[in-house]
């Protein structure tokens, strides 16, 4: 029996051990994959503009399947299990053609959706300050507009897909939507400062079919803080 003593040196040994990356743990076997990322925050924690059951689901059956078939498409393909998953989309082309789709697909679900969660949280909303509204206004005429903008870039991709904030391009800040789960880094562009999930599975529970007041209550919740900080590292790359 273990005595007190030897129980926190136990535990202590096994806390110490989830801080090492997994390819470190791995190292003689083989490369452990993509994981899936913690929620930053309650499932209840956006409501009552996203619903804590739509979290629940979107979160831990959603992106979870992303990353477990994204896992399963590089089975044979352990290098890329060690690369981050920006690598992985930004060279699909370097992918054999019998899993590109599936890495497509289930690659750009896990990049979308590890986002998507960073830039929400709790009592968000309202708009951003210093730089990122400067940039905003600058491109857009006024953040009313940008929010105008946006949300009918999400409005109209028909289907499922996402709308995106993406840095560069002649005014400093572009608006654009892609289908399904891609997204502007695999078409060559710079990694977007902000998406919204238009995926039925993201509002359905709540708002059933009406997109547009799930994109309305959507503003609520968006964190202006990790988007600014998404603007300002963009500049420094």
């Amino acid at each position: 029996m273990l005595t007190r003593r030897d129980a926190l040196k136990v535990a202590a040994g096994s806390a110490a051990a989830l801080l090492v990356p997994a390819a470190a743990r791995a190292a003689d076997g083989p490369a452990p994959g993509f994981t899936l990322p913690p929620l930053p925050y309650a499932y209840d924690a956006l409501e009552p503009h996203i619903d804590a059951k739509t979290m629940e689901i979107h979160h831990d059956r959603h992106h979870k399947a992303y990353v477990d078939n994204l896992n399963a498409a590089l089975k044979d393909l352990p290098e890329w299990k060690t690369k981050s998953i920006d690598a992985v989309i930004e060279n699909l082309k370097s992918f054999p053609e019998s899993v590109r789709t599936a890495v497509r697909n289930n690659g750009g679900g896990h990049y979308n959706h590890t986002q998507f969660w960073t830039v929400m949280k709790k009592n968000g909303g309202g708009q951003p300050t210093g730089d990122l509204l400067k940039a905003i206004e600058t491109a857009f005429g006024s953040f009313d507009g940008f929010q105008k903008a946006f949300t009918d870039a999400a409005m109209k991709r028909f289907g499922s897909g996402w709308a995106w904030l993406v840095p560069g391009g002649e005014k400093g800040l572009s608006i654009t939507n892609s289908p399904n789960q891609d997204n502007p880094v695999m078409e060559g562009k710079a990694g977007p400062i902000l998406g919204v999930d238009v995926w039925e599975h993201a509002y359905y529970l709540k708002y059933q079919n009406k997109r547009a007041d799930y994109l309305k209550a959507w503003w609520n919740v968006v964190n202006w803080d990790q988007v600014a900080a998404n603007y300002a590292a963009a500049h420094k790359r």
